[in-house]
């Protein structure tokens, strides 16, 4: 356990929050100027005309640089934590950071702010040190240890990217929480009810969706589902873009040139987003750099219908949650809105109608803050982990991982290991062999997704297991462990059981993750279910016929070959040239009758090459020594021709 106190801390797109349990209840703990909020901005001061490294200031102040200096300024860090180079080019488009020019595809990114660069955790541990430091004003005491959360569909280079973030902002990071799961302990806290929870987060820069089981103060993640690039900033992306075209076609002037004016437009655009949660209408009023002033009056019905295509998003994932829960919408007790974005009534109507909540007398729950409520529930989680008081320790919960982990197999298959929605931490082993005659390494390929074949996957990492004793194929065993932890972090471990020879890898951040691999992952798993399974099924297939065919060919030299009769070989010759034939095709039910027609064709040849093992092996000793033989070969050789493949 930490020393000194525990926080709890949502590092959010827009805003960030820390809070803590007060008693039984979790608060925030507001800054020196009073908001509970802190604008996820930071801003670099001017050089100092005497010389030394200018100062970084964070929040609202940074804020108020933005409209004058904005090339000293960086906000929605978030969208670019533990992502690829050309990811963070893609997504600067939208916004006025600059890239510093020295930077190579494979290095972490750098964003050039005045004179100095930043990596995107630096800019986050600027966030996470002022959080740190209001806390330690608030307790007037050092805070050493935090939960963070991050969302559900972060990646495990995002997820090491927060960790890293966290460490260079002074903090032990003792856990990294699920957004969505950290709203649903909030919420349990308060609520206390058993029953299914839909916790829908709608947030600046993400939306993640989560269907919860709560028993006995047990919270279980049934399934998560989201859209790692989807939130209130699309709906201020959209709007100044829509003011940007008719500024430039009403009035000839084009701001996009223009980062200050950029910056101001952005800025009502936000404002008029705001107003429209709550007003009829809203208006834009801006002079612009030529005297001209561009006012809008946006009505609520209008704004709708603008954003009907952002919001629409996320139903998809809300639908295949709930499938993948094995719930229906009626089965959903109740629905908590988190996150800036879900105020918009139009998010209240969709949310109605996709969890058909009117029809049952029911409203989304919007007790708790929606900016704030992640924050409190990582305070739950802090005090859980902490074991500070009694209000939290009998709470329990039980996240899950939103892919499947596996390994290439033999023939490009995927072998998967743990599956999606498995509850972490989770640990799982799984036995494999060589596929070639005298193999002393193995080459292990980490995959993600849940396509059936490893090219369709997401590659998490490769590694070689080295110094295996040559031996036939098959007859090595080796053992693959898989380990996630609390925070996501894959664990991998391969060992030769025989030889003790072993080799592990920790899953380290891979920048070459695009956004549409990780949100269609699913999506294409169910897309291609009927072509994938079938291709499996045909690789499967030939992986088996050419062990089978491999091993038939080593027995004919065998001297048991010699005691069967000349119709029995063949039979047996008969059988390897259909199958040798069928191996060439695509239909992977013939090749599979054909491989059981020369497995039978061989039975009377395997017994007596079996009878002839055990002969061999208790000739000159004794019985207890002859079993302990025959035991260890029933373990590393199974029926010569039983189909071996690399599993």
């Amino acid at each position: 356990m930490a020393e000194g106190r525990v926080v709890g801390i949502d590092l959010g797109t827009t805003n960030s929050l820390v809070a803590y349990m007060q008693g039984e209840k979790p608060v925030v703990i507001p800054g020196v100027d009073g908001s509970n909020l802190v604008p996820s901005v930071v801003a670099l001061d001017p050089m100092p005309a005497q010389g030394g490294r200018p100062t970084v200031t964070v929040g609202n102040s940074a804020r108020r640089v933005l409209i004058e200096t904005p090339e000293r300024v960086i906000y929605s860090v978030k969208r670019l934590m533990g992502r690829g180079l050309t990811e963070v080019k893609n997504e600067l488009k939208l916004f006025p950071f600059r890239l510093a020019d020295d930077v190579e595809e494979g290095e972490v990114p750098r964003v050039q702010l005045g004179e100095l660069r930043f990596t995107p955790p630096e800019i986050s541990a600027y966030i996470l040190r002022q959080l740190k430091r209001n806390a330690e004003r608030y307790f007037g005491e050092p805070v050493t240890a935090a939960v963070i959360t991050v969302p559900a569909y972060f990646n495990d280079a995002q997820r090491q990217a927060t960790k890293d973030a966290g460490r260079m902002a002074g903090l032990d990071v003792l856990r990294l929480v699920n957004e969505p799961t950290a709203a649903a302990l909030a919420y349990g806290l308060d609520r206390a009810k058993e029953g299914t929870i839909a916790v829908y987060d709608l947030g600046g820069g993400t939306f993640d969706i989560s269907i919860l089981k709560l028993r006995d103060g047990i919270f279980e993640v049934q399934s998560t589902n989201g859209d790692t690039h989807l939130g209130g900033d699309d709906i201020d992306n959209l709007l100044l873009a829509i003011a940007l075209d008719e500024i430039h076609s009403e009035h000839g002037v084009d701001l996009r040139s223009q980062p200050d004016a950029v910056q101001a437009l952005r800025k009502a655009a936000i404002d008029a987003k705001i107003q429209l949660s709550t007003a009829d209408s809203a208006r834009f009023d801006i002079e612009l750099p030529n005297g001209d002033r561009y006012q809008r009056e946006i009505p609520r019905e209008v704004f709708e219908s603008l954003i009907e295509g952002i919001l629409d998003r996320t139903a998809g994932p809300c639908k295949q949650a709930m499938a993948d829960a094995g719930v229906k919408p009626e089965d959903v007790d109740e629905v908590v809105l988190v996150g800036g974005s879900t105020r918009i009534p139009a998010v209240h109507k969709l949310v109605d109608e996709l969890f058909h909540l009117a029809a049952r007398g029911k409203k989304p729950h919007t007790e708790l803050n929606p900016d704030e409520v992640v924050a409190l529930g990582a305070a739950v989680q802090a005090d859980i982990l902490a074991g500070a008081s009694k209000a939290t320790e009998e709470l329990l919960l039980l996240d899950v991982t939103p892919l499947s982990l596996g390994i290439e197999a033999l023939g490009g298959v995927v072998a998967k290991i743990i599956q999606r929605n498995s509850t972490i931490p989770a640990s799982a082993t799984e036995h494999f062999t060589t596929g070639v005659d005298g193999q002393t390494n193995v080459a292990i390929h980490v995959v993600q997704g849940e396509r059936e074949l490893a090219e369709d996957c997401r590659s998490l990492a490769r590694f070689d297991l080295k110094g295996i004793p040559p031996m036939t194929a098959g007859l090595p065993r080796i053992e693959v462990k898989f380990l996630i932890d609390a925070d996501g972090i894959l664990r991998v471990t391969a060992r030769e059981q025989r030889s003790g020879k072993e080799a592990q890898i920790e899953v380290k951040p891979t920048y070459g993750l695009t956004d549409e691999q990780v949100e269609t992952m699913i999506l294409d798993s169910f897309d291609h279910a009927e072509e994938d399974f079938a291709r499996r099924l045909l690789i499967e297939a030939r992986n088996e016929a050419e062990s089978l065919l491999t091993k038939v060919e080593q027995a004919k030299a065998n001297p048991a070959w010699a005691h069967l009769t000349g119709e029995e070989q063949a039979a047996i010759t008969s059988a390897q040239d259909k199958l040798a034939s069928a191996k060439l095709g695509t239909d992977a039910k013939e090749l599979r009758e054909t491989t059981a027609w020369l497995d039978r064709a061989t039975q009377r040849l395997a017994e007596l090459m079996m009878d002839a093992a055990v002969t061999s092996a208790i000739r000159g000793k004794t019985m207890q020594d002859a079993g302990e033989d025959l035991d260890d070969s029933s373990i590393s050789a199974p029926h010569p021709f039983a189909p071996t493949e690399f599993r």
